[in-house]
């Protein structure tokens, strides 16, 4: 059954907004960074837009809440690694709030960029990765934008299906790209 159209009159609650979002299926991120100590940072993302062209730049949302939030904002640069379907229990375990992201096994997941050994943490066998430039913060609502210019890119020829979120859960979208 679904639920009535509404005017742009009627007010509009969180839920009634989370639901009808639900359905607005988004690619799945882990977005990456490191603090002035070294300490690597991570969260699943599922707001990661392009924003420019020229020069090349991306916008990350973080929710104010997230244990994140300090590091992100506060950073030079961040890396967004685009997920595939054998990511799922990484998905899972960077959106959980207090989780050890980078301790225990799949620490060995995450290494440094091609010809460099800083930089935001790379997850090696990612769909894609993107390596940004922090260029501006905006509060926005309950999260912050953060955008960033494109400074270094990781692709795989044969990419498997990606990883989307899709109502309220993680699903995939069937055969690999050629």
């Amino acid at each position: 059954m679904s639920a009535p159209a509404r005017g742009p009159a009627a007010p509009l609650d969180e839920d009634t907004f989370r639901e009808a979002m639900s359905h607005l299926a988004t690619a799945v991120s882990i977005v990456t960074t490191t603090d002035d100590h070294g300490r690597r940072w991570g969260f699943t993302a599922g707001s990661v837009v392009s924003v420019s062209l020229g020069p090349p730049l991306l916008l990350v949302g973080v929710d104010n809440r997230s244990s994140c939030l300090n590091a992100l904002t506060g950073s030079r640069e961040f890396a967004v690694n685009v997920l595939g379907e054998r990511h799922r229990h990484l998905a899972t375990l960077f959106a959980r709030h207090g989780a050890a992201r980078f301790d225990g096994a799949d620490a060995h997941a995450f290494g440094p960029w091609p010809g460099s050994q800083d930089g935001p943490p790379l997850l090696a066998d990612t769909n894609a990765a993107y390596r940004c430039t922090t260029v501006n913060s905006v509060p926005a609502g309950d999260h912050h934008l953060v955008i960033g210019q494109l400074t270094g890119l990781v692709t795989h020829e044969r990419a498997e299906p990606p990883l989307v979120w899709y109502r309220r859960a993680f699903v995939t979208t069937g055969d690999p790209q050629q």
